[in-house]
């Protein structure tokens, strides 16, 4: 079985967000069960010179774009056993303007010309998929260009597509006018049944609507993108596609979060020797200028400052909960409102808040396998990796009951003892205080705390089983 896993991004070459872990993580897992998986992303300016060096040209080829013929070179290299590709074009991908990977004016002709590239890429390489597995907006094109331009070709024929919707808020929407001006598709798509939304035209949509499968990555996600609140204005789509619409929970490297071996924290540990994490927690203290203290809870948060994450919550009861005898640890970057907030707090706060307004992979680990709890009380969270790292270093989360939140974290139980952190229902500032304060009442028993522990540490956050599950779906298909 053959797949080409198309993704806007990719650790390690490339990472905005959660997508590109799972392009890295996914495919590495699938390719231990046999399946011939390889991965094509664009090849950015911002990619490290230690990989374009090992980077080798397979060919260069011309690729429409509407009226244009642009330049694509197909790259490859691999990376821990799995094959990569790379679509070159400075002119799309290299970018030095500041804004990274996504926010240029055009993005529509970028990602057409990428989904375009993959396409076309299939007649040049010695590789002909029997899937194509499509993620995000940003690859949304290639099912509807696929079924359109490329069906009666001998080498495309029987290819199939799965789309996977990781975050359905960003929807790729852009004017009509793309269609032939960059997909050299005709009038008849411009169509409420096929990629017309809102006026515009939209690669979300092409995707879920054209492709053989589609799936989300978490089953409670998958659930709620039916219903109006959470279905961004494509729900009536997705419940006329419920019978292809499968709800799989991402995993997280074991090989890159692993408490036992992570380079990046200060003493390695595990559920038999637990203790050490305290020297973690006081060494962490130590660096962010908190009073170095055993015994108080400290709440870490790691997160994209945006209200998506439910930090408006947080904001709401931050006087009420620091005022109590607790620290938090925050990282992260994103809406200048929450970064002069918590920068703010934290000049108010200084033995008792630190706030980290940077990305920091090295500083990311440190918090999960120092701090006692993590926050993360979103406003939606399609699948979620933070708790899931947090579970798997003993670092208790406390979560919202949404997404992949709810699939992956069970509130504690004191009478059966079953559950690995706390969790709450309603978007409420009030019921998240009332479940920190929960917490925190557990945190004085150390022992309820260590089975509490004990559970999280337990679970099985691996890409083991949901690999499996897509290779499942890909044997449906073929």
């Amino acid at each position: 079985m053959k797949v080409l896993y198309v993704a806007s991004e990719a650790v390690p070459f490339i990472k905005t967000g959660g997508l590109a872990d799972v392009a890295f993580s996914l495919p590495k897992e699938l390719r231990k069960t046999g399946v011939d998986i390889r991965v094509v992303i664009p090849k950015y300016s911002a990619i490290a010179e230690e990989f374009k060096k090992e980077m080798v040209l397979l060919k260069s080829i011309e690729v429409p774009v509407g009226w244009r013929e642009q330049y694509c070179g197909i790259e490859y290299m691999e990376y821990e056993g799995v094959p990569y590709y790379f679509i070159d074009n400075e002119y799309y991908f290299k970018r030095d303007s500041g804004y990274g990977v996504y926010g240029y004016y055009d993005e529509a002709e970028r990602f057409s010309f990428f989904n375009k590239s993959v396409l076309e890429m299939i007649k040049h390489i010695d590789f002909k998929p029997d899937i194509i597995h499509c993620n995000d907006w940003h690859t949304g094109m290639i099912s509807p260009l696929l079924k359109a331009q490329y069906s009666e070709d001998k080498d495309y024929k029987n290819i199939k597509t799965i789309f996977t919707i990781h975050n359905l808020k960003y929807q790729g929407i852009f004017s009509s006018e793309i269609l032939g001006d960059l997909l050299n598709l005709g009038s008849e798509y411009n169509h409420i049944e096929k990629l017309e939304f809102n006026g515009g035209v939209s690669f979300m949509k092409g995707g879920i609507n054209y492709s053989d499968i589609v799936t989300t990555v978490s089953k409670s996600y998958a659930e709620e993108i039916q219903c109006e609140y959470y279905g961004e204005k494509l729900d009536g789509l997705l419940r006329k596609r419920g019978k292809d619409l499968f709800g799989i929970v991402n995993g997280i490297d074991y090989d890159i979060y692993n408490p036992e071996k992570d380079s990046f924290i200060y003493e390695n540990y595990n559920i038999d020797s637990f203790d050490k994490k305290i020297k973690n927690k006081l060494k962490l203290q130590e660096a962010m200028n908190l009073p170095q203290r055993e015994d108080v809870p400290l709440i870490g948060i790691v997160s994209r400052l945006d209200s998506m994450k439910g930090l408006d919550l947080v904001v709401h009861i931050l006087d009420e909960l620091l005022a109590k005898d607790v620290q938090m640890v925050v990282l992260g970057t994103g809406d200048q409102y929450f970064e002069s907030i918590f920068r703010n707090f934290a000049s108010r706060y200084p033995h008792k808040l630190s706030s980290n307004i940077l990305f920091n992979t090295s500083l990311a680990h440190k918090i999960y396998a120092s701090c006692d709890m993590f926050l993360m009380p979103s406003r939606f969270e399609p699948c979620g990796l933070s708790q899931l790292i947090a579970l798997r270093y003993g670092t208790l989360p406390i979560v919202r009951e949404t997404g992949g939140l709810n699939d992956t974290v069970k509130s504690f139980n004191e009478f059966t003892m079953e559950g690995n952190g706390f969790s709450f229902k309603n978007y409420n500032a009030h019921d998240m205080l009332f479940t920190i304060n929960r917490a925190l009442e557990y945190y004085k028993d150390r022992t309820v705390w260590y089975e509490i522990v004990k559970n999280a540490m337990n679970g099985d956050y691996s890409w083991k089983v949901s690999a499996q599950t897509y290779e499942e779906l890909y044997l449906k298909l073929i």
